[in-house]
């Protein structure tokens, strides 16, 4: 049985509600994938203008390389994570802010 009330319901399905949800979500979205767009640009942009620096060599890798074929799929992994576990709190937040007995 659910403890939730009609009234609840429809606060938390609420166009206000939802739109709100969704403006937040948007914002996360696009911080996300600004940081995604810098790390996939700053890499031809780092080997142009520090060549020297990119060349350098770190465990047998140029540091090219290494950021390219090694950290990168790590770094959009986190990127993943942080999203989805500040996705899941905004929706967290949100209901919390429209349900009676969490205030």
């Amino acid at each position: 049985m659910s403890s939730t009330t009609p009234a609840h319901d429809d606060a938390i399905h609420s166009e206000s509600f939802l739109r709100s949800l969704m403006r937040r979500q948007l914002r996360l979205s696009i911080a996300c994938a600004a940081m995604f767009f810098v790390a996939l640009l700053g890499m031809p942009l780092l080997n142009y203008f520090a060549p020297a620096l990119m060349a350098t060599r770190i465990g047998g890798f140029t540091l090219s390389w290494l950021i390219l074929g090694v950290l990168f799929f790590p770094f959009v992994w986190i990127i993943s994570w942080a999203f989805i576990r500040r996705s899941i709190a905004l929706e967290a937040e949100e209901v919390k802010s429209v349900s009676p007995d969490q205030r």
